[in-house]
């Protein structure tokens, strides 16, 4: 016998009554990894700064030397040594651009009144009446484009040698780490001296140089995660469908790679415009009328007490690419680690 009490009915499948405006919603928007990746570089203040200035070097070394009217390799003798001068700003002592020079006596002088010269030189002269300004900006776009093929060169070779050093494994992999450990226990400098030697200076021969030995830590950082994803899930269905080698390190791995191998680029462009900067001033950079910031240095170097200005301005400029290529490197490391997501 039912009992009425315990009758099934149909409203007792009723759906429930939810009201909208107490649901639960998801406060943080779906994001891929790329954007999520992205709204994190942007809560770094040091990267965000650092990526604006940066943009900032970039497009005035190109268009740095159209802004004045004297060419970077044009030579003026009569107006050799000059120190900063900038129109509107020659009442502001306490700015470096008011064309004044400091005698050893401790007299401050204009060298442009003294001189009688009508002239407007935003960063000064060298020895040899070249506008700094021209160089200082001519020099850093040979500097930048010197350090990003370096960079590239590096990427390009230590990522396919570290991803396939690490694919095949085995006897292939223990020969192919034996020519790196070789490469790298040879000090670098000997090796980049000994090729622009043979090469002779220039921008090709610094780049070929810096390349030689530059792409070793990429190949040993790719090598590593190719051995991590090696037997992963991803990889084995990629074997069981019939991928080639090639199709599984290039279109499987690699991308999984990303974040390494741009955080690793970040962080060998500064080291190649250093070490372009270093060979420049040791006299194996670019030669005259050429300029880069390494060869600015090593010109000012020369008249540093008389007229500190031709050394200070490049040296600011190298510092400053640096810093800001190291704080973005940083930033995007951050950002582009899994483990460091909230």
């Amino acid at each position: 016998m039912i009992n009425k009490e315990n009758t099934i009915s149909k409203d007792m499948f009723a759906p429930a009554h939810v009201d909208p405006s107490k649901s639960e919603k998801i406060a943080k928007p779906s994001l891929n990894f790329w954007q999520d990746s992205w709204f994190r570089v942007r809560k770094n203040k040091a990267a965000v700064i650092s990526m604006v200035i940066l943009v900032i070097l970039i497009i005035m070394a190109f268009v740095g030397p159209l802004l004045t009217p004297y060419a970077y390799d044009f030579q003026n003798t009569k107006h050799n040594n000059l120190p900063p001068r900038i129109q509107g700003l020659e009442d502001v002592h306490w700015l470096p651009f008011d064309g004044t020079l400091t005698r050893r006596d401790g007299a401050v002088y204009n060298a442009y009144e003294v001189r009688k010269i009508d002239a407007y030189y935003w960063f000064g002269t060298d020895n040899l009446g070249r506008d700094l300004f021209a160089r200082t900006w001519k020099g850093t776009q040979v500097s930048l484009f010197i350090a990003f093929m370096a960079a590239l060169i590096d990427m390009l070779i230590g990522v396919s040698y570290g991803a396939i050093s690490g694919y095949l494994g085995g006897r292939t992999d223990s020969i192919m780490q034996r020519i790196i450990e070789v490469i790298v226990g040879i000090p670098n400098l000997i090796v980049v001296v000994l090729m622009i030697i043979v090469l002779k200076p220039g921008i090709m021969p610094i780049i070929i140089a810096l390349s030689i030995t530059g792409w070793t830590s990429m190949a040993r950082v790719v090598r590593g995660q190719v051995l991590k994803f090696k037997g992963q899930e991803f990889v084995l269905a990629a074997k069981t469908l019939g991928a080639s080698d090639t199709s599984i390190i290039f279109k499987h791995m690699i991308p999984n790679m990303f974040g390494v191998i741009i955080i690793n680029t970040m962080f060998s462009i500064p080291s190649a415009i250093f070490f372009e900067a270093f060979l420049s001033f040791i006299g194996l950079g670019l030669q005259d009328p050429h300029a880069s910031l390494g060869t600015l240095v090593n010109d000012g170097f020369v008249s540093m007490i008389a007229f500190p200005y031709q050394m200070i301005i490049p040296s600011v400029m190298i510092g400053l690419i640096m810093v800001c290529f190291n704080l973005v490197a940083d930033g995007l490391r951050d950002a582009l680690d899994p483990k460091m997501r909230d």
